[in-house]
């Protein structure tokens, strides 16, 4: 079993976010915690505080760009960031917890603010015994 996992890609002006795991649920975590990422490290954010989120979608990309959206919002209305968290996906709908604590630029040292999530590069797969979703941010 593959360990899961988040990385970045480069595309342009903009940041590529990809989560990587043994379950669809596990790779909408990671892609999550690499949205985080491009903001400032996610180990330094505590998860203090749970926010639940569902969401649905006619396909699983774009339940990705629908959870990652908003991750956004509520980072943006609440003044928060997140470090961790839990996916549970059914079909066509997501339920989730994002678990963080509220921004505080000196601890954080935020490094870009993120617009939303793209269609560019968008996809959710199946590949070598694991699963990848992936898209671009706009920053």
């Amino acid at each position: 079993m593959t360990e899961a996992r988040w990385e970045h890609f480069p595309h342009g002006a903009d940041v590529g976010v990809r989560g990587l795991g043994p379950s669809m649920d596990a790779a909408f975590e990671q892609a999550a915690a690499a949205l985080t990422a491009v903001i400032t490290d996610p180990t330094t954010v505590a998860p203090s505080e749970a926010v639940e989120i569902a969401c649905s979608a006619p396909d699983d990309a774009l339940l990705l760009a629908d959870w990652l959206n908003a991750l956004v919002y509520e980072m943006s209305t609440r003044k928060m960031l997140f470090g961790r968290f839990e996916v549970r996906i059914e079909g066509d709908h997501l339920s989730g917890k994002a678990f963080g604590e509220r921004a505080d630029a000196s601890r954080h040292h935020p490094a870009a603010e993120i617009k939303g999530a793209t269609y560019t590069a968008l996809g959710v797969r199946r590949e070598q015994g694991q699963w990848i979703a992936q898209c671009v941010v706009d920053v």
